[in-house]
């Protein structure tokens, strides 16, 4: 008699097979997403870096442009650009009009931050922005009524893509203290600082820094821009990295998300238009070579990435959105998409929504531990006894059937 246990993995195709009810689908938010991580999703989304920069800047623009019209505060500037950005991650291009998904992020931001506006005085704003003197409208007027419902469908999105978790960063706070500590001069160096850190949400950086990772090069960089000794600033006093729980590697990696930011497309920020390009190139050619000899890689990479990243690396792969030196260093100015009129893109947790309840989850610990937990409770074992069945001798002129074992469950 032998006895075999059997998992429920190998049984998962069997009918009949779950007793009570599903056990639901957690999904964990996720507050940092590295850069590989970010390539992988705009490679599963088939969206092409120059179709990415443009939608990118469009959507960025147009949430400050509306916020500063609606006198809303930084905060939720910063809230909605981050909505905004893992929205798009999820969601392909064709499935939204931009300027839609703009106003849900600026909308949803609202909320959050408790600077609440309505979507039709959103939209009006907008509207209001490009109308001559005589065409300015009320946030009642009807031509609203279609897209505020948009926006209000798209909200949802907005909080799955984000996973419902609402730790947002402000790292103005930081780099306003910093500069005091610095003094920097109010109209010179941290007007400077702040415009940085209102282009920083341009990039994808608040979706991998933490607030004093982006405070820290933010006040490096305005002191680069002015021709300040960047020397007591890097590592020392009150910029002390161990005391703000952040590294060289992080603070270099934001510099230079800036600086591509600025090579590339001057023109769509605030602090580009100031400066010539020569000056954005040789900061970046400085931090280069000191990346170089401090062996500080690009991006940050996942601990179970490192390997793959170092293959990819010695195959000579260019990196996303890096410069090829043999290239020009000519700023790509990004074109103008129109915004269309789409469909609502479908939610990001797809099929797992009819099998079964998403469930969405801030720590991680704790939905390993209540996966292990229910897992016993689903998991399937059988055993299998193979009896001899003895053979009684007739075989009424045929063949004697060979012996075969019976199974028993």
């Amino acid at each position: 008699m032998a006895a075999t246990a059997f998992s429920a993995e190998r049984d998962r195709d069997r009918v009949g097979e779950r007793v009570g009810p599903h056990p639901s689908y957690i999904e964990i938010a996720k507050p940092y997403i590295f850069q590989s991580r970010i390539d992988k999703c705009l490679r599963d989304l088939n969206m092409s870096d120059a179709k990415e920069d443009v939608v990118r800047l469009q959507g960025v623009a147009w949430i400050d442009q509306v916020r500063r019209a609606l006198q809303l505060p930084i905060r939720t500037f910063n809230t909605a650009a981050v909505y905004y950005h893992k929205f798009r991650l999820l969601h392909a291009d064709h499935e939204y009009n931009w300027a839609d998904a703009a106003a849900a992020a600026l909308f949803t931001a609202c909320k959050i931050e408790d600077t609440l506006k309505k979507s039709k005085e959103i939209l009006c704003a907008h509207w209001n922005l490009k109308a001559g003197p005589g065409e300015s409208l009320s946030s009642d007027d009807p031509r609203f009524e279609s897209q505020s419902k948009l926006i209000l469908g798209l909200e949802r999105l907005m909080l799955e893509s984000a996973g419902f978790d609402f730790r947002n960063r402000y790292p103005q706070e930081i780099m306003v203290k910093l500069a005091k500590a610095l003094k920097f001069d109010q109209q010179n160096e941290a007007i400077t600082a702040w415009n940085l850190s209102v282009d920083l949400y341009r990039t994808f950086a608040p979706l991998k820094q933490s607030t004093p990772t982006m405070a820290l090069a933010c006040v490096e960089l305005a002191a680069r821009l002015h021709e300040i000794d960047a020397a007591p600033i890097v590592d020392a006093g009150v910029t002390n990295y161990s005391k703000w729980s952040t590294t060289r590697a992080e603070v270099m990696e934001t510099l230079l998300d800036l600086l591509d930011l600025y090579t590339h497309h001057r023109a769509s920020t605030s602090v580009g238009p100031l400066y010539t390009l020569e000056h954005f190139i040789n900061i970046r050619i400085g931090l280069n070579q000191e990346a170089s000899a401090a062996n500080v890689p690009r991006y940050t990479v996942y601990a179970s990435e490192a390997t793959s990243e170092a293959q990819t690396s010695s195959n000579n792969v260019k990196p996303q959105n890096i410069i090829d030196p043999t290239s020009p260093l000519t700023p790509a100015t990004p074109g103008t998409i129109s915004p269309r009129t789409d469909q609502p893109p479908k939610s990001a947790i797809g099929q797992r929504g009819q099998d079964g309840t998403v469930r969405f989850m801030l720590d991680a610990a704790r939905a390993r531990d209540e996966r292990t937990e229910v897992e016993k409770y689903h998991k399937i074992e059988e055993e299998e006894y193979e009896v001899e069945v003895p053979n009684d001798g007739k075989d009424d002129g045929k063949e004697k059937e060979k012996e075969r074992p019976t199974r028993v469950r």
